[in-house]
C-alpha cells in the first residue's frame, strides 16, 4: 500500500547517511496536490514548517504550520496558504517554493519561485525565476507574504545592504581566457568541440556528429533569455566544406522544440535556412543562398514572437522569418527552466570538418522588463 502524501521526517546518521529508526509523517499538508519542498524554521518560541503545495503550475502555493517542538504535532495555519497568486491576473504566477529570510535591518522576507506567463491562455517561456516578497506577522504569530499572500510585480526593499550583482554582460567579444558565469553548456561538452585560444577574440565551435534534436553533447555555447523582450545577435565565421556541416544561433527549450537561425551546407552550396523543430514535426521555413562567408545573425524577441533576421558585412538587415514564443513554452515543451539562446555547430550524422567561429554575441534587453 502506498504510503500517505506528506512530508516526513528521519533521523540520519552523518556519517554513513542512513536512516536511523522509523520515518515520522509531520504533516500532510493542506490537501494540496504534491506537498514538497519543506523547511523548518526555529522562531521564537515556535517551529514553523513550510510547504509548497498545488504543484509547480498555475495552482501552486505556500502553506505553513506550526509546533513547539522539531517533530510536532503540527497546528495548520487557518489563513493557508500564506502565499498563492492562483485564479488572478496578476503578472506573477505559479508562486512557490518559498525560503524565508531576515534581512540585516530586522525585517522578514520570502525568497521564492514564479513565472511570467503571456498570451491567453497564458503560457510561460522563461522559466521559473526567482521572486522576493515582504514578509509582515499576524498579531497570533503567522507570517503573511505580500499583499494578504498575493504578490505584485515590484517591492521596496528599504536601506538595508545589498550586494549589487555583476554588471550586465551585453556584449562578450570572447577576448577573456575563460567564458563568463552566464554562458551554460548543454550537457558536458564533448574534448575539443569548443575553444577560445584557437582563434584568439572568437569562439571556435567543432560540430559534433549528434544534433541538436538528439539526447547528447552538442557543440553548444548558450545564455538563458531572461526579458521578454530583447534581441540577440552574433557575427558568425563559417566556410563550411562539406554538406550537412552548418553553424548558427539557436533559441531552445529543449532537443524537441527548438527554432533554428543558421548557415548551412547542402548539394555543395551554402544556405541561410531558419527552421523550426516542434515535437515531432519539423519545418525549414525559409532557406535562400548564403552571399559571404561572415554573415550576423539576429533574433529580436517580444512576449508573442521571435523574429529572425541576418545581416551581411557593411549591408541591411534581412528579415527571415518569424515563430511564436507559445510554442516554446513550458505548458507546451514541458521543463521549468526556460528558453537558451545559444551558438552551436552540428556536422549533422559526421563530426564537422570545419571549425565555426564566433566574433561576438550581444544580448540587448528592450523595455523595463
Amino acid at each position: 500500500m502506498a504510503e500517505p502524501e506528506g512530508i516526513y521526517q528521519a533521523e540520519l546518521n552523518v556519517e554513513t547517511g542512513r536512516v536511523i529508526g522509523d520515518r515520522i509523517l509531520l504533516w500532510h499538508g493542506t490537501g494540496g496536490s504534491c506537498p514538497e519542498g519543506p523547511h523548518i524554521y526555529r522562531i521564537g518560541d515556535w517551529y514553523y514548517l513550510m510547504i509548497a503545495e498545488g504543484g509547480t503550475e498555475y495552482g501552486h502555493m505556500e502553506t505553513i504550520a506550526r509546533s513547539r517542538h522539531p517533530s510536532g504535532p503540527y497546528e495548520s495555519n487557518p489563513a493557508n496558504p500564506i502565499m498563492s497568486n492562483r485564479s488572478t491576473n496578476l503578472p506573477i504566477q505559479a508562486t512557490g517554493h518559498a525560503d524565508l529570510v531576515q534581512a540585516p535591518d530586522g525585517s522578514w522576507w520570502a525568497v521564492f519561485l514564479g513565472i511570467r506567463p503571456v498570451g491567453y491562455p497564458k503560457r510561460h517561456h522563461l522559466g521559473r525565476e526567482t521572486n522576493l516578497a515582504p514578509i509582515t506577522w499576524s498579531e497570533d504569530g503567522w507570517p503573511i507574504i505580500g499583499t494578504g499572500g498575493r504578490i505584485g510585480l515590484s517591492y521596496e526593499i528599504g536601506s538595508w545592504p545589498i550586494e549589487r550583482p555583476p554588471a550586465w554582460l551585453e556584449h562578450d567579444d570572447f577576448d577573456q581566457p575563460t567564458l563568463a558565469p552566464v554562458w551554460n553548456f548543454y550537457r558536458n561538452p564533448a574534448e575539443g568541440s569548443w575553444s577560445l585560444k584557437e582563434r584568439p577574440g572568437w569562439l571556435t565551435l567543432h560540430g559534433q556528429a549528434c544534433t541538436l534534436d538528439g539526447y547528447e553533447a552538442p557543440a553548444f555555447v548558450g545564455r538563458r533569455q531572461q526579458h521578454l523582450r530583447c534581441e540577440i545577435s552574433t557575427c558568425l565565421d563559417f566556410q563550411p566544406e562539406w554538406n550537412g556541416e552548418e553553424a548558427g544561433l539557436t533559441v531552445f527549450m529543449n532537443e524537441r522544440y527548438h527554432y533554428d537561425l543558421c548557415k548551412t551546407r547542402q548539394q555543395d552550396r551554402d544556405f541561410i535556412r531558419l527552421r523550426r523543430r516542434i515535437g515531432s514535426l519539423w519545418k525549414v521555413e525559409r532557406e535562400i543562398a548564403c552571399k559571404a562567408a561572415i554573415v550576423e545573425l539576429g533574433v529580436t524577441a517580444a512576449e508573442e514572437a521571435y523574429t529572425f533576421w541576418i545581416r551581411y558585412p557593411d549591408g541591411e538587415r534581412l528579415a527571415i522569418g518569424s515563430g511564436e514564443t507559445s510554442l516554446l513554452a513550458t505548458e507546451v515543451a514541458g521543463g521549468f527552466t526556460g528558453v537558451y539562446m545559444a551558438m552551436y555547430a552540428t556536422g549533422n550524422g559526421e563530426p564537422s570538418r570545419t571549425p565555426a567561429a564566433f566574433d561576438y554575441f550581444r544580448y540587448v534587453p528592450l523595455g523595463s522588463d
